[in-house]
Protein backbone atom coordinates (compact mmCIF):
# COMPACT_ATOMS: atom_id res chain seq x y z
CA UNK A 1 0.00 0.00 0.00
CA UNK A 2 1.44 3.38 -1.06
CA UNK A 3 0.38 5.66 1.81
CA UNK A 4 1.87 8.77 0.21
CA UNK A 5 -0.04 8.19 -3.02
CA UNK A 6 -3.28 7.70 -1.07
CA UNK A 7 -2.60 10.89 0.91
CA UNK A 8 -2.10 12.89 -2.28
CA UNK A 9 -5.27 11.44 -3.82
CA UNK A 10 -7.38 12.32 -0.77
CA UNK A 11 -5.88 15.81 -0.64
CA UNK A 12 -6.73 16.33 -4.31
CA UNK A 13 -10.33 15.14 -3.77
CA UNK A 14 -10.79 17.53 -0.83
CA UNK A 15 -9.42 20.44 -2.86
CA UNK A 16 -11.81 19.64 -5.71
CA UNK A 17 -14.80 19.22 -3.38
CA UNK A 18 -14.30 22.66 -1.81
CA UNK A 19 -13.21 24.25 -5.14
CA UNK A 20 -9.84 25.24 -3.73
CA UNK A 21 -6.75 25.98 -5.75
CA UNK A 22 -3.48 24.42 -4.60
CA UNK A 23 -0.86 26.80 -3.28
CA UNK A 24 2.13 26.78 -5.58
CA UNK A 25 5.55 27.09 -3.96
CA UNK A 26 9.08 26.48 -5.15
CA UNK A 27 9.47 23.59 -2.69
CA UNK A 28 7.26 21.60 -0.31
CA UNK A 29 8.83 23.07 2.82
CA UNK A 30 9.68 26.56 1.48
CA UNK A 31 10.24 29.13 4.21
CA UNK A 32 9.64 26.77 7.12
CA UNK A 33 13.21 26.62 8.44
CA UNK A 34 15.25 29.82 8.40
CA UNK A 35 17.69 31.78 10.56
CA UNK A 36 18.48 30.37 14.00
CA UNK A 37 16.07 27.47 13.42
CA UNK A 38 18.58 26.09 10.93
CA UNK A 39 21.03 25.29 13.74
CA UNK A 40 18.91 22.45 15.13
CA UNK A 41 19.08 20.72 11.73
CA UNK A 42 22.89 20.65 11.51
CA UNK A 43 25.06 17.55 11.96
CA UNK A 44 28.67 18.39 12.73
CA UNK A 45 30.75 15.96 10.67
CA UNK A 46 34.04 14.73 12.19
CA UNK A 47 34.92 11.91 9.83
CA UNK A 48 38.22 12.96 8.25
CA UNK A 49 40.79 10.14 8.44
CA UNK A 50 43.31 12.38 10.23
CA UNK A 51 40.88 13.33 13.03
CA UNK A 52 42.58 13.10 16.43
CA UNK A 53 41.08 12.72 19.89
CA UNK A 54 42.02 16.34 20.55
CA UNK A 55 39.98 17.35 17.49
CA UNK A 56 37.02 15.29 18.71
CA UNK A 57 37.14 16.99 22.11
CA UNK A 58 37.35 20.47 20.58
CA UNK A 59 34.68 19.96 17.93
CA UNK A 60 32.23 18.18 20.22
CA UNK A 61 32.50 21.27 22.43
CA UNK A 62 31.56 23.36 19.38
CA UNK A 63 28.53 21.14 18.73
CA UNK A 64 27.54 21.44 22.38
CA UNK A 65 27.96 25.23 22.34
CA UNK A 66 25.50 25.68 19.50
CA UNK A 67 23.18 22.76 20.41
CA UNK A 68 23.22 21.30 16.91
CA UNK A 69 21.26 18.16 16.14
CA UNK A 70 24.19 15.73 16.22
CA UNK A 71 27.84 15.03 15.66
CA UNK A 72 28.92 12.27 13.31
CA UNK A 73 32.15 10.51 14.33
CA UNK A 74 33.92 7.32 13.32
CA UNK A 75 32.93 4.24 15.38
CA UNK A 76 36.29 4.40 17.17
CA UNK A 77 35.37 7.79 18.65
CA UNK A 78 31.80 6.99 19.73
CA UNK A 79 32.71 6.37 23.41
CA UNK A 80 34.69 9.63 23.59
CA UNK A 81 31.93 11.67 21.93
CA UNK A 82 29.33 10.14 24.23
CA UNK A 83 31.33 11.16 27.30
CA UNK A 84 31.97 14.70 26.07
CA UNK A 85 28.34 15.30 25.06
CA UNK A 86 26.75 13.69 28.11
CA UNK A 87 23.95 15.89 29.41
CA UNK A 88 23.67 17.91 26.19
CA UNK A 89 20.90 17.68 23.57
CA UNK A 90 23.44 16.79 20.86
CA UNK A 91 23.07 13.23 19.54
CA UNK A 92 26.08 10.99 19.02
CA UNK A 93 26.05 9.78 15.45
CA UNK A 94 28.38 7.44 13.62
CA UNK A 95 28.74 5.69 10.27
CA UNK A 96 29.00 1.96 9.59
CA UNK A 97 29.55 -0.18 6.54
CA UNK A 98 31.68 2.38 4.79
CA UNK A 99 32.44 3.08 2.09
CA UNK A 100 30.07 0.93 0.03
CA UNK A 101 28.44 -1.47 2.48
CA UNK A 102 30.01 -4.50 0.82
CA UNK A 103 31.00 -6.52 3.87
CA UNK A 104 28.89 -9.41 5.11
CA UNK A 105 25.55 -8.81 6.76
CA UNK A 106 26.88 -10.36 9.97
CA UNK A 107 29.81 -7.95 10.02
CA UNK A 108 27.56 -4.94 9.50
CA UNK A 109 25.17 -6.08 12.24
CA UNK A 110 28.10 -6.60 14.62
CA UNK A 111 29.32 -3.08 13.90
CA UNK A 112 25.84 -1.66 14.53
CA UNK A 113 25.49 -3.51 17.85
CA UNK A 114 28.92 -2.37 19.03
CA UNK A 115 28.18 1.27 18.16
CA UNK A 116 24.87 1.12 20.02
CA UNK A 117 26.55 -0.45 23.05
CA UNK A 118 29.17 2.29 23.01
CA UNK A 119 26.58 5.06 23.11
CA UNK A 120 25.69 5.98 19.53
CA UNK A 121 22.11 7.20 19.16
CA UNK A 122 22.16 7.81 15.40
CA UNK A 123 23.79 5.58 12.77
CA UNK A 124 24.43 6.18 9.07
CA UNK A 125 24.57 2.80 7.33
CA UNK A 126 25.92 2.19 3.84
CA UNK A 127 23.71 0.01 1.66
CA UNK A 128 25.23 -2.95 -0.17
CA UNK A 129 26.09 -1.13 -3.39
CA UNK A 130 27.52 -4.23 -5.10
CA UNK A 131 24.27 -6.13 -4.61
CA UNK A 132 22.24 -3.21 -5.96
CA UNK A 133 24.49 -2.76 -9.01
CA UNK A 134 24.21 -6.49 -9.68
CA UNK A 135 20.43 -6.22 -9.89
CA UNK A 136 19.94 -7.88 -6.50
CA UNK A 137 17.99 -5.18 -4.72
CA UNK A 138 16.26 -7.93 -2.74
CA UNK A 139 19.59 -8.84 -1.11
CA UNK A 140 20.24 -5.23 -0.09
CA UNK A 141 16.68 -4.98 1.21
CA UNK A 142 16.88 -8.14 3.33
CA UNK A 143 20.09 -6.89 4.90
CA UNK A 144 18.53 -3.50 5.63
CA UNK A 145 15.47 -5.21 7.15
CA UNK A 146 17.77 -6.97 9.63
CA UNK A 147 19.53 -3.70 10.49
CA UNK A 148 16.21 -1.94 11.05
CA UNK A 149 15.03 -4.76 13.33
CA UNK A 150 18.23 -4.45 15.34
CA UNK A 151 18.02 -0.65 15.57
CA UNK A 152 14.31 0.01 16.08
CA UNK A 153 13.56 1.76 19.35
CA UNK A 154 17.27 2.12 20.12
CA UNK A 155 18.89 4.36 17.51
CA UNK A 156 17.89 6.53 14.57
CA UNK A 157 18.96 4.75 11.38
CA UNK A 158 20.01 6.65 8.24
CA UNK A 159 20.39 4.73 4.98
CA UNK A 160 23.22 6.13 2.84
CA UNK A 161 22.13 6.89 -0.73
CA UNK A 162 25.33 7.28 -2.77
CA UNK A 163 23.32 8.50 -5.74
CA UNK A 164 26.22 9.10 -8.14
CA UNK A 165 26.72 5.32 -8.42
CA UNK A 166 23.21 4.62 -9.67
CA UNK A 167 21.40 4.87 -12.98
CA UNK A 168 18.13 6.86 -13.00
CA UNK A 169 16.20 3.58 -12.80
CA UNK A 170 18.31 2.34 -9.89
CA UNK A 171 17.87 5.64 -8.05
CA UNK A 172 14.10 5.32 -8.17
CA UNK A 173 14.14 1.64 -7.21
CA UNK A 174 16.42 2.25 -4.22
CA UNK A 175 14.42 5.23 -2.96
CA UNK A 176 11.15 3.32 -3.34
CA UNK A 177 12.66 0.50 -1.30
CA UNK A 178 13.84 2.93 1.37
CA UNK A 179 10.45 4.66 1.57
CA UNK A 180 8.90 1.62 3.24
CA UNK A 181 12.02 0.16 4.87
CA UNK A 182 11.55 1.63 8.35
CA UNK A 183 14.70 3.80 8.27
CA UNK A 184 14.40 7.19 9.92
CA UNK A 185 16.41 9.08 7.30
CA UNK A 186 17.86 8.71 3.84
CA UNK A 187 21.27 10.32 3.59
CA UNK A 188 22.04 11.71 0.13
CA UNK A 189 25.81 11.30 0.02
CA UNK A 190 28.06 13.22 -2.37
CA UNK A 191 31.38 11.48 -1.75
CA UNK A 192 31.56 10.34 -5.37
CA UNK A 193 29.22 12.77 -7.12
CA UNK A 194 31.82 15.34 -8.17
CA UNK A 195 29.62 18.14 -6.87
CA UNK A 196 28.24 19.32 -3.55
CA UNK A 197 24.77 19.19 -2.05
CA UNK A 198 22.15 20.24 -4.59
CA UNK A 199 18.54 21.32 -4.23
CA UNK A 200 17.45 19.22 -7.19
CA UNK A 201 18.78 16.05 -5.54
CA UNK A 202 16.77 16.79 -2.40
CA UNK A 203 13.62 17.47 -4.41
CA UNK A 204 14.04 14.27 -6.40
CA UNK A 205 14.39 12.16 -3.25
CA UNK A 206 11.60 13.99 -1.45
CA UNK A 207 9.17 13.37 -4.31
CA UNK A 208 9.65 9.61 -3.96
CA UNK A 209 10.11 9.32 -0.20
CA UNK A 210 7.20 11.53 0.80
CA UNK A 211 7.12 13.04 4.28
CA UNK A 212 7.49 9.91 6.37
CA UNK A 213 11.26 9.60 5.91
CA UNK A 214 13.70 12.36 6.81
CA UNK A 215 16.35 13.47 4.32
CA UNK A 216 19.95 14.21 5.21
CA UNK A 217 22.36 15.61 2.65
CA UNK A 218 26.04 16.50 2.75
CA UNK A 219 28.62 17.96 0.42
CA UNK A 220 30.22 21.40 0.70
CA UNK A 221 27.52 23.24 2.65
CA UNK A 222 29.26 26.49 3.62
CA UNK A 223 26.67 29.27 4.04
CA UNK A 224 23.42 29.92 5.86
CA UNK A 225 21.68 30.74 2.57
CA UNK A 226 22.69 27.38 1.12
CA UNK A 227 21.50 25.57 4.25
CA UNK A 228 18.14 27.38 4.14
CA UNK A 229 17.71 26.52 0.46
CA UNK A 230 18.35 22.80 1.04
CA UNK A 231 15.97 22.71 4.01
CA UNK A 232 13.31 24.52 1.97
CA UNK A 233 13.65 21.84 -0.71
CA UNK A 234 12.81 19.11 1.80
CA UNK A 235 16.02 18.22 3.64
CA UNK A 236 15.67 17.75 7.40
CA UNK A 237 19.34 17.26 8.33
CA UNK A 238 22.52 18.77 6.88
CA UNK A 239 25.89 17.07 7.29
CA UNK A 240 28.75 19.56 7.24
CA UNK A 241 32.02 20.79 8.73
CA UNK A 242 31.28 24.54 8.52
CA UNK A 243 28.94 24.19 11.50
CA UNK A 244 30.30 27.04 13.63
CA UNK A 245 30.40 29.43 10.66
CA UNK A 246 26.76 28.81 9.74
CA UNK A 247 25.60 28.88 13.38
CA UNK A 248 27.33 32.23 13.96
CA UNK A 249 25.83 33.61 10.75
CA UNK A 250 22.37 32.52 11.88
CA UNK A 251 22.80 34.02 15.35
CA UNK A 252 24.19 37.27 13.94
CA UNK A 253 21.13 37.70 11.70
CA UNK A 254 18.64 36.83 14.45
Amino acid sequence: MDIEAIRKQVEQQVMQYFHLEPTVTDAPYAGMVTGVDVISHLEHSLLNPDTTLETIERECAVARKYSVAAVCVAPYYVPAAREILLGSPVAVGTAIGFPHGCMSQAAKLAELRECMANGATEVDVALNVLAIKSGRLDVAQRELDELVRCAVGKVQLKAVFEHALYTPEEKRAVLQMLRSSGVNYVKIQNMLSGHGARVEDVRFASEILGRNVGIKIDGGIKTLAQAEELLAAGATRLGLTATAKIAEEALKNA
